[in-house]
């Protein structure tokens, strides 16, 4: 029987590559350093805990997953060294896996994912206010279609990919939909309950709401 080990993570600020520090520091002058220190606090323990899962398991000819990965090999492993040199405890963990024996996969389609990409940075590096909510009002039309896009091609590699009596792991965004596409005979072993995760993303939301109200800010930061 395949498995996957499924694991809905949460992104920290150095997954979002070049467009980190821009995003960071608006996250911060909208709502304040120390709400913001205590987010990044409760994301680094979240992946502590996910570390001490794998510390002990034996992945040598596991098969690797990861959200945005878009190529496999030399190329991908430049990619997850790159990330994981920059501060992201996603990919330290699975550049981690890889030397104790793990395969990176080509996950994503270059294509979509640059899309979706596209707008984040177009709403990260825009200065002006209306022309950065504009390209929020058009991220939110497409944003569906494009996770849509993005879970049927991620199904498609691992079940194509993932042979008989093989095991993936996979790091997937809480907003994902794949595990419940995957195919019937792909068991999942689930690291981190994806409902809890996605309860603290809103919950996060909520307070971020809350403070920004109480400031008498109104920008929106995007």
């Amino acid at each position: 029987m395949k498995k996957v080990i499924y694991v809905p993570i949460i992104h920290t600020s150095a997954d979002f590559g070049s467009v980190a520090s821009e995003i960071e520091k608006r996250i911060i002058v909208q709502y304040g350093a120390e709400k913001w220190e205590l987010h990044k606090k409760a994301i680094s323990d979240f992946w502590d805990s996910v570390s001490d899962y794998f510390r002990f398991l034996d992945v040598k000819g596991f098969k690797i997953y990861q959200d945005g990965l878009v190529a496999d090999g030399e190329l991908g492993m430049k990619i997850v060294k790159m990330a994981a040199d920059s501060g992201s405890k996603n990919y330290l963990l699975v550049y981690n896996l890889v030397e104790r024996g793990a395969t990176i996969m080509k996950t994503e389609d270059i294509n979509i994912v640059k899309k979706e990409r596209d707008f984040v940075v177009k709403m990260a590096q825009t200065k002006s206010f209306i022309k950065r909510l504009l390209h929020y009002i058009k991220y939110t039309l497409y944003k569906e279609r494009l996770l849509r896009q993005r879970d049927e091609y991620i199904v498609k590699m691992i079940d194509e990919t993932l042979k008989e009596g093989e095991t993936g792991i996979v790091f997937l965004g809480a907003l994902h939909n794949v595990v419940a596409m995957l195919p019937k005979d792909i068991e999942v072993i689930e690291v981190k309950k994806k409902e809890e995760v996605v309860k603290y993303k809103k919950q996060l939301q909520k307070e971020l709401s809350f403070s920004k109200k109480s400031t008498g800010v109104k920008r929106k930061i995007v």
